[in-house]
């Protein structure tokens, strides 16, 4: 199979997934999930989620929103969990760009009652995420990596065109002001688990994005079966459409599992 009839099956399989966002009120009461636990991706840190936060506390939720240390991939995940641990009850466990991976891993958490991605990895258990995402064009993003020795960053130029290229330009720069640099080591980690197989899944794919190809968020999300959005926005809907992330979130906080 060619590449153009492999991502034709891959959009045809994602369409019949692929609904508009809820726009659930911002009085309405929270649904089984109280609490809602957030975890941010490379390039940023926790206050990449500053936007989506007000309105998930305004519904009445308990929030917090990890900060990922960019180190191993065993060691994000353990500072997720920490996070997890301190939760009194179900818990909406979400996750942007690379932390699509911790919450893959971590979602098996037994307070997690559904899972969120924005934009995000969502690789199957022990899968190389490399391998599938060299199956779809690279994104512009990746050449805009820069390392000074084990730690990697993205450029000023990268971020503000391919990373958040929907944002003013004076937001986009200060975010790149509290950017966080990966060791390459958090690379190279895989997942032992898949969470998005026995947790509800919801997945926000960004139809703009210049940092994950939007064919392989498609996928990603058509093949977990999740209750899917599509924003028009670059990387980073999370600022640029917080209202709508907000509502997928809010929408997964009255999912349950069996587990949970």
């Amino acid at each position: 199979m060619d590449r153009r009839t492999f991502n034709t099956a891959l959009l045809a399989g994602a369409a019949a997934t692929a609904v508009g966002p809820s726009f659930a009120k911002e009085t309405s009461a929270p649904g089984k999930a109280r609490n809602v636990v957030l975890v941010h991706g490379l390039f940023a840190d926790g206050s990449s989620w500053l936007e989506v936060i007000p309105h998930l506390q305004a519904a009445g939720l308990n929030v917090t929103s990890v900060q990922n240390p960019l180190t191993t991939l065993e060691e994000a995940v353990a500072s997720c969990r920490r996070v997890l641990d301190r939760q009194d009850g179900p818990t909406v466990l979400a996750g942007h760009s690379f932390s699509g991976m911790i919450v893959t891993e971590a979602g098996a958490h037994p307070n997690v009652s559904s899972v969120v991605y924005v934009a995000a990895r969502a690789p199957d258990a022990g899968e190389d995420y490399a391998a599938l995402a060299k199956r779809f064009p690279t994104p512009p993003a990746s050449a805009g990596i820069v390392y000074d020795g084990d730690e990697g960053r993205l450029s000023e130029a990268a971020f503000l065109r391919d990373f958040a290229g929907d944002l003013p330009t004076a937001k986009a720069r200060a975010l790149f002001a509290v950017q966080q640099p990966f060791r390459k080591a958090l690379l190279t980690g895989r997942t032992t688990q898949a969470a998005w197989r026995t947790k509800p899944s919801f997945y926000a794919v960004s139809t703009k994005d210049r940092t994950i190809d939007p064919d392989l968020q498609r996928f990603m999300a058509s093949r977990m079966k999740a209750r899917t959005v599509e924003l028009a926005s670059s990387h980073v809907s999370l600022i640029s459409h917080p209202r709508e992330v907000a509502d997928l979130i809010l929408e997964a906080t009255k999912a349950r599992s069996a587990a949970a």
